[in-house]
């Protein structure tokens, strides 16, 4: 059969996968000029089930938002269209417990499907591309072409697992040997007759071979090369060398990405549990997953089995027993720093938005039992748009490392200070009232606006905004979310007043701070 006549086959064949009447209509809407975000979240509501997925997803750690999102339309305001309408297709697709039969390894499939999702949106995060959870779809769905080939050509499909298997070819010259396309071709083509936006067709078609895909758009590139990094490390927890395969990937990453060191490996130590995370999110038993460095151990346990003789195997025996204690002990060590860098934040090396969320959590419990006040201070860089837009993100980058650096020097050790989400960033300050909150932030405030930003021999001068509250658990009668809307209403004023000041919460709105 010719690459028509197949496709012509799948979409006459019952057994293709279809999409919910909801994320049909959504996709329709979601190309129409005059569409609004109400008329988006009229339509999921309508859905109670998918609605209440949805909500449940929006108000997890999958998303660390600080407030409880209580509806469909308050959702979609916050996410937007395309974050919305991923996370539909998200929950139309990953239905594993309905595809059963015809001997396809559906329980494998979609959990590598999930873990290519996980992996792409991190990659996205990870170098501060926008539409993260576009990325996520896009891994998801990667290999549709797979599940539909498999679906429509029952008999044949097992022939390509096969020649995948012990002749070691590749799926997409097995695919078009055995059944004359493959899964690429298919995968793409089928969701372009659902209408799917070109930011998700081309990633299906191009997922293997990003160099081939010729869009002018930087940002598809860019999203065609991440599902393609995505896909290549899922390959190396089943590669009988994975220590190439992970070696491979490591170079490709480098060549299409501009990742920190650091980062990647931050990334690949905690990739495996955020795919165990994600899996709860979305109501899917997946095996527990390996992490990367245990993945890596096991091939090479197996490696250097098979080249020892029995004797040297009860020697090593030997070896490793008295090891043993040595090891857990070097193990609890370096788990407490993973543990530690899963809350830092890649580029600035702050403190990350999760864990302010979560350490924000125990101060005010702290000081509920003390009967003790903290302070909040909200910090957002004045005009930071306009300096990356006159000199450049790798610019602004080096500026945002360097103002962390100087925050946490001038504050006190115990205080945190975490990056809330771009050029924002929060300091919490334990045993500390209002008003010396007001002096702390007063004093950073100068250091800043003094302070010179050097960056390849040129100088550059910034000011930042503050906004302060605080909380007495014993005395108030509200919680962080509120201390959190005050802080941010504050630094609002702050703004409003020119910029470049401290601003203090007063619940009277009669605002007081410094203006230099």
């Amino acid at each position: 059969m010719s690459e028509q006549e197949v496709l012509d086959y799948v979409l006459a064949c019952d057994e293709l996968p279809t999409l919910s009447t909801v994320a049909s209509r959504l996709i329709s809407m979601a190309a129409e000029e005059d569409t609004t975000i109400s008329d988006i979240a009229g339509l999921i509501s309508k859905d109670i089930s998918l609605s209440t997925k949805i909500l449940r997803v929006v108000n997890s750690s999958f998303y660390s938002f600080p407030q409880q999102i209580g509806t469909i339309h308050q959702a979609a305001s916050i996410l937007g269209t395309n974050a919305v309408r991923s996370l539909v297709l998200s929950f139309t697709f990953l239905k594993p417990d309905q595809m059963r039969g015809s001997g396809f390894d559906y329980a494998t499939f979609w959990e590598q499907s999930l873990f290519e999702a996980v992996a792409a949106r991190m990659l996205m995060t990870a170098i501060g591309a926008e539409d993260s959870e576009e990325g996520f779809v896009a891994g998801l769905l990667q290999n549709l072409g797979i599940l539909i080939l498999a679906r429509a050509f029952p008999e044949k499909y097992p022939l390509v697992e096969q020649r995948i298997n012990e002749q070691q070819q590749d799926r997409c010259a097995a695919e078009q040997d055995i059944i004359g396309a493959d899964h690429t071709f298919i995968g793409s083509e089928v969701v372009k007759r659902w209408g799917f936006p070109e930011a998700l067709i081309l990633p299906l078609r191009y997922h293997h071979e990003p160099h081939r895909c010729k869009t002018t758009s930087s940002a598809l590139r860019q999203l065609c090369n991440l599902v393609y990094l995505a896909g290549l490390l899922a390959e190396v927890r089943d590669a009988d060398k994975p220590d190439e395969a992970l070696g491979f990937f490591k170079k490709q990453v480098r060549l299409k990405l501009n990742l920190q060191e650091k980062t990647l490996e931050r990334f690949l130590e905690q990739v495996h549990t955020e795919v165990e995370d994600t899996a709860k999110f979305f109501d899917l038993k997946i095996s527990p997953q390996k992490s990367i460095a245990e993945i890596l151990q096991i091939a090479n346990a197996k490696l250097s089995v098979l080249n020892l003789t029995y004797e040297q195997m009860n020697r090593a025996l030997i070896e490793k027993t008295v090891q043993l204690e040595m090891l857990t002990k070097e193990l609890e060590k370096k788990n407490t720093l993973l543990e530690r860098l899963a809350h830092i934040d890649g580029l600035t090396e702050a403190y990350n938005h999760r864990y302010f969320q979560n350490q924000l959590d125990r101060e005010i419990k702290r000081a509920d039992r003390n009967e003790d006040v903290l302070s909040l201070v909200m910090v957002d860089i004045d005009h930071f748009k306009k300096f990356n837009d006159n000199h450049g993100h790798q610019a602004g980058d080096q500026v945002l490392r360097q103002f962390c650096d100087l925050c946490r020097s001038t504050i006190r050790e115990y205080d945190l200070f975490a990056r809330y989400g771009g050029e924002e960033f929060v300091i919490v300050l334990p045993q500390t009232d209002a008003e010396t909150a007001n002096e702390v932030a007063e004093k950073l405030r100068s250091v800043i606006a003094s302070h010179s930003f050097s960056i390849e021999r040129e100088h550059y001068h910034l000011t930042a905004s503050f906004g302060v509250a605080d909380l007495k658990p014993v005395r108030d009668g509200f919680g962080k979310n509120e201390l959190i809307s005050r802080a941010d209403e504050a630094l609002y004023a702050a703004k409003k007043k020119g910029r470049n000041n401290v601003v203090v919460y007063s619940q009277k709105k009669k605002w007081f701070g410094r203006t230099p």
